[in-house]
């Protein structure tokens, strides 16, 4: 390996104490007049949103909500979602992030575990959280009809935040693979990974100068860190969006320049399939980044392609490391496939799935991570929290390897590697192949049942136009790219592939629908 490839200036010493809320409020001061937010037209300065928050605070505290308390907060990507989240962290609280599209039943769980006093959110959502028998408070109601002469009797408490050890946030995991465990970030965790990240991008972020274009959502780990916090502390400009549309994201794309896009697989994928049709402009695009699930290799290049010399910077996090501790350069060298190298004061080790010995160059294990964005733990987990961290060591469960210039690829998930006949298989490096066929819109390969082979591939296509190709063809496609043990054996065509609500494909779910066709059948 060439460390000097790979090597980052610490940034410890940078990292703030106290309280995440600083980063709104020293923005306040340096950016008074810039605008901070532009929500559905709605234009906020950094003075005016730093005074509504408080006002905020102000409400909050006036309905009991102190120092360790946790509130849960379900609204979509808004202005209001800005302020509640700065105005529970003013008062010490603790913010439970939820999506705005869980049902009663998640909400119920939710709530089992986190015990909020009191929940944000809109009016529409009333029938969900009143079995719940929670304080409520509803930003569409609440905070246009509260008398200010009654929050005048209400003083801020002073508030002291130790950032290494009080949480700022309960982050639910997305539960793609189990049952969601909330993940608790301290204040430190969250303003290290902003440090981290501006420090890794070397100058391309110029302060008081970027538009952050909100497409991905704040209530998700990715949205909240990457775009909310990293845009307050850089004094940007964050446009947001309450749900993805190609048709609007496209608008505000060529809207505004100078801009900041960070977004998942399934967002980039959707513009490419518009721009099918549609003339697209991308000239605009400064930085594009992607996360939260794997990118493929061919949709890189094709958006590349499309957005006229623009550079993907593909990354990789957890919820569990707020969320960054990977990315691709933003200038030198970049591996396009690679998920980059390890952020400043970011360490990493890959170890042998069974027995825990470290692995050399290019040898597939368990990617662990150890770094100051490392959540706390679980919370009220102590079991999973011990599973998960050991010595400080976060076990991530995706399968790794790295390259002789320290560059990390993600080949699989530890509990999705596929053993047929023997052979390990990653079903990432077969979508990857499926993904350069012409007629494939989007493709998740997953692990089934098999009585000869313990288990073999399916997978589950979209296609860009019905019945362009077929079973036969695409698996001819993989033979002539992949090993034989690595090619679908079986392969059906959907209309579309089920996702979680931030666009991650639903692997897991393919995979029990297709083993209850195959109990079904008698197989």
């Amino acid at each position: 390996m060439n460390p000097s490839l790979t090597k980052q200036n610490s940034v410890i010493n940078q990292i703030p104490e106290g309280s995440l809320f600083q980063f709104l409020e020293e923005s306040a001061v340096t950016y008074r007049d810039r605008i901070a937010v532009i929500d559905d037209g709605r234009e906020f300065t950094y003075d005016t949103l730093y005074k509504q928050t408080l006002h905020l605070s102000t409400l909050l505290a006036s309905k009991g909500v102190k120092q360790g308390d946790r509130v849960m907060l379900m609204l979509p990507n808004c202005v209001e979602y800005v302020l509640s989240y700065y105005a529970i962290l003013r008062l010490g609280a603790i913010v439970v992030q939820v999506n705005p599209g869980y049902q009663s039943e998640e909400l119920s769980h939710m709530y089992s575990i986190a015990e909020p006093c009191l929940w944000i959110g809109e009016s529409i959502h009333k029938d969900k959280v009143e079995p719940l028998k929670l304080q409520c408070l509803f930003v569409d109601e609440d905070l246009s009809t509260h008398s200010n002469e009654d929050l005048e009797r209400v003083d801020l408490p002073d508030v002291t935040i130790n950032a290494k050890e009080d949480v700022a946030v309960i982050q639910f995991t997305g539960g793609t693979t189990g049952i969601p465990k909330g993940a608790m970030l301290t204040h430190r965790n969250l303003m290290a990974n902003v440090v981290q990240t501006f420090a890794f991008a070397h100058g391309t972020y110029e302060r008081g100068e970027e538009v952050f274009l909100g497409v991905s959502p704040f209530y998700h780990v990715l949205g909240m860190s990457s775009v909310m916090n990293q845009g307050l502390y850089a004094g940007a400009t964050i446009v947001t969006m309450r749900k993805w549309n190609v048709e609007q994201g496209l608008r505000l794309i060529e809207t505004y320049e100078r801009h900041t896009f960070q977004a998942v697989p399934t967002i980039y994928i959707s513009i490419l399939d518009y721009a099918k049709e549609h003339p697209v402009h991308l000239k605009s695009f400064k930085v594009m980044t992607s996360g939260s699930a794997p990118m493929p290799v061919e949709i890189i290049r094709q958006m590349e392609k499309l957005s006229d010399g623009g550079v993907i910077s593909e990354g990789y996090g957890l919820s569990e490391s707020s969320p960054t501790t990977h990315r691709n350069p933003f200038s030198g060298l970049r591996k396009i496939g690679s998920i980059g190298i390890p952020l400043p004061d970011t360490e990493c080790r890959i170890v042998h799935v069974d027995h825990g010995e470290d692995l050399g160059i290019n040898e597939a294990g368990e990617l662990l991570i150890k770094g100051p964005q490392v959540m706390k733990g679980y919370f009220r987990d102590v079991e999973s929290t011990a599973m998960q961290l050991q010595d400080g060591w976060l076990a991530t469960g995706d399968i790794a390897t790295v390259d002789e210039d320290g560059y990390y690829y993600i080949v699989g998930r530890k509990k999705e590697m596929v053993i047929g006949s023997g052979y390990n298989i990653y079903p990432n490096e077969v979508e990857d192949v499926l993904y350069t066929h012409e007629f494939i819109l989007e493709v998740s390969v997953y692990g089934v049942p098999d009585r000869y082979r313990g288990e073999t591939l399916a997978a589950s296509v979209v296609l860009k136009k019905r019945n362009s190709t077929n079973e036969d063809e695409l698996r001819a496609w993989c033979k002539e790219r992949l090993a034989a043990y690595k090619v679908p054996k079986m392969i059906e065509f959907r209309k579309e592939l089920p996702k979680t609500n931030v666009g991650k494909v639903l692997r897991r779910k393919l995979a029990e629908e297709h083993r209850e066709r195959l109990k079904a059948n008698g197989n």
